[in-house]
């Protein structure tokens, strides 16, 4: 008799198993299937029917609770890093606008530096072609009237000349001159020529 007891309350769980639970779980699967296709969110529908029965409305509503107050803390952090980043993208902006305007006043400077630098290459060259007609002039002058002229100058204006006379024309002048006037002029050129 105990065989068949032990027989029987096996094969009630088992036939529980087979006829019941198997059965169950098959058609809840089918449901979700059916209702995934038809476009219903089974678990938000699930979760809406829960917060009507009492006590379980009141676990899920302290659970969206906690979770809404964690998102908030969540989002004030995020909306933090992000000013933060903001701030550091207009700082960066700020430096990349100056960057670029010092750049630009660079280049206006040296646009002006070189028109100096061009406008004083034009001036030497003149110069040095005003000179050398100075030079040439006094070449062609006459040593009589050389003499004299080049005795009223500025010392270091009658030696610059000097220096770039022809020797010939150089010792006519020199000639024309008193002898100590001469003997200057000549210490000088000797400097110079070292």
């Amino acid at each position: 008799m105990k065989k068949q007891k032990d027989r029987k309350e096996t094969t009630f769980f088992q036939r529980f198993i087979y006829w019941g639970f198997i059965p169950l779980l098959i058609v809840l699967f089918l449901g979700l299937l059916i209702a995934s296709f038809a476009g219903v969110n089974v678990f938000q529908q699930a979760k809406e029917l829960a917060g009507k029965i009492p006590f379980i409305s009141n676990v899920a509503v302290q659970e969206d609770n906690e979770n809404i107050s964690e998102y908030k803390e969540k989002m004030i952090q995020l909306d933090a890093e992000i000013q933060n980043k903001n701030a550091e993208i207009e700082q960066l902006k700020k430096k990349i606008e100056d960057k670029d305007a010092e750049q630009e006043r660079y280049k206006v400077e040296k646009k002006r530096l070189e028109e100096t630098i061009d406008e004083l290459k034009e001036q030497q060259e003149q110069n040095k072609r005003e000179f050398k007609d100075i030079v040439s002039t006094y070449a062609s002058m006459s040593p009589k009237k050389a003499a004299p002229i080049v005795l009223e100058m500025n010392d270091d204006e009658a030696v610059k000349i000097l220096t770039n006379l022809p020797t010939e024309s150089l010792a006519k002048i020199l000639e024309n001159m008193p002898a100590d006037k001469a003997a200057k002029y000549t210490e000088k050129l000797s400097i110079n020529a070292n």
